[in-house]
């Protein structure tokens, strides 16, 4: 008997730590594992995408024509699903940095995925709402936002401000590939059967997301870049790996808790400044289509300049991260809004048909690097330590004004029967976001932090 008690404990031991290798295994790359974090994150995005406004603004007449709802139907359930996503977005951030991507994003893409044969199969708006507004909570933060960021800036340090602009690439492309992939399958099938098919990729996703995704690069034995061990640390070897338990922070990064964060001016200013910038791009892009439609371009033509302003405002964000390697990111940001205000005055000189198709497509170019400036200024000034957090904590904010967009939108046309007004507000809207950002200054740590911090760094040593 006690023999096989014994064996007993030693298949269940076996069992375990195949369990615990399985768990640890990471491939080998002849290259630095962060791109492949970046490569997974990326395809997590372009799955969450299908139920972004962006998306949902450019393909809204298929839906309207076939079920009978009208344009504030669609626009209030992206509201809803918008302000849900954000309610959470705190919660998210410092899950993300507690457990890391590998145990969020494999369960968002599973969600979603369900989400979005659910929305297929809706036959009233109630059931639309239900499935839109848990695939947008759950997608947003966990696929598009605050998870995918926070990966980005825990694996790079050098190269942050290139890294956080392509990662801001992957939903603007996303949207734009999403938006031209529904429209080509419904004009074959169906809106429906195209929500199919991205729901059957969000559930094949699930498997490469939790194999693949990582926390730190620490945690793989590795150090932000893939540089190698600093020459201090006792190791002769010219190997990027160092101990998967080293808990360090790279030199001269500055270590921010989220409630020391919310304690400086600099923070809520730049959270106002993105509230301002947020609420416009959201209000203008889901307008863009019916404004042109309305002006007599036809539905294709107006589809494309949305897709092309939102492919194009994300190509521009790798220049400017690289831009924000060697530049101030505040002084970039100032730039991007300047250029952008003057490009929105446009839509007020003229009144959409082709001068507004390109109008629209400049200014979704000129807006592209709005959507990371800010997440860049954060890290900037607050470090890695906890992003999650601190950029979980300007979420609800965010997703608030990017939620309040379409209906803020379909509001005032509603109430003026025309675009006048939301071109007006878009100018002056800008205008206070200039005026924010300029207002801002680098902070300071309180002492008794940066004290406790360095007798935890003479404690390690």
């Amino acid at each position: 008997m006690r023999v096989a008690n014994l064996d007993g404990r030693h298949r269940k031991s076996c069992r375990l730590s195949a369990i615990r290798a399985f768990m640890a295994w990471t491939p080998r790359t002849p290259f630095y594992y962060g791109w492949v974090v970046l490569f997974v994150g990326a395809l997590g995005t372009y799955v969450a995408t299908g139920a972004a406004q962006i998306t949902l603004g450019g393909i809204q007449s298929l839906i309207t024509e076939d079920t009978g709802w009208d344009r504030r139907t669609l626009a209030f359930a992206v509201t809803a699903g918008t302000w849900a996503g954000g309610s959470i977005t705190p919660f998210v951030g410092r899950l993300a940095d507690k457990y890391g991507p590998r145990g969020l994003m494999p369960v968002a893409a599973l969600v979603t995925g369900i989400c979005f044969f659910a929305l297929a199969g809706s036959q009233s708006v109630w059931q639309f709402y239900a499935a839109y507004i848990i695939a947008r909570a759950i997608a947003n933060p966990n696929l598009v936002g605050v998870v995918p960021r926070t990966v980005s800036v825990n694996f790079f340090q050098r190269r942050r401000g290139l890294v956080l602009g392509l990662t801001s690439t992957f939903r603007p492309i996303s949207g734009a590939v999403n938006i031209q992939a529904i429209s080509i399958i419904a004009s074959f099938y169906s809106w429906r059967a195209a929500y199919r098919y991205l729901g059957a990729f969000s559930l094949v996703l699930v498997i490469p997301l939790f194999l693949l995704m990582r926390r730190r690069p620490e945690d793989i034995g590795l150090r932000p870049d893939g540089d190698p061990a600093p020459p201090d640390s006792g190791s002769t070897s010219s190997s990027p790996k160092i101990s998967a338990t080293t808990p360090e922070t790279p030199s001269k990064e500055p270590a921010w808790t989220a409630r020391e964060a919310a304690r400086t001016s600099a923070f809520w200013l730049i959270v106002f400044s993105e509230m301002f910038t947020i609420l416009t791009s959201g209000t203008i892009s889901f307008q863009v289509v019916p404004y042109l439609v309305d002006s007599g371009l036809t539905q294709p033509l107006a589809v494309a300049a949305l897709s092309l302003s939102s492919l194009f405002g994300a190509l521009v964000n790798p220049a400017w991260g690289m831009a924000s390697d060697k530049y101030s990111p505040r002084k970039l940001a100032m730039a991007a809004i300047v250029g952008t205000n003057v490009i929105a005055v446009f839509f007020l000189v003229f009144n959409g048909g082709t001068a507004g198709f390109v109008v629209a497509i400049l200014w979704g170019t000129a807006s592209g690097g709005l959507n990371v400036l800010g997440s860049m200024m954060l890290a900037q000034y607050f470090g890695r330590a906890s992003f999650g957090a601190i950029t979980g904590l300007m979420g609800p904010f965010q997703i608030g004004a990017l939620g309040a967009g379409p209906a803020f939108g379909a509001i005032l046309f509603n109430q003026t029967g025309g675009y006048t007004v939301i071109w007006i507000y878009s100018v002056a809207a800008y205008a206070i976001a200039l005026a924010l950002i300029f207002a801002v200054r680098p902070p300071e740590r309180p002492v008794k932090s940066v004290e406790e911090d360095r007798l935890l760094g003479d404690e390690a040593i």
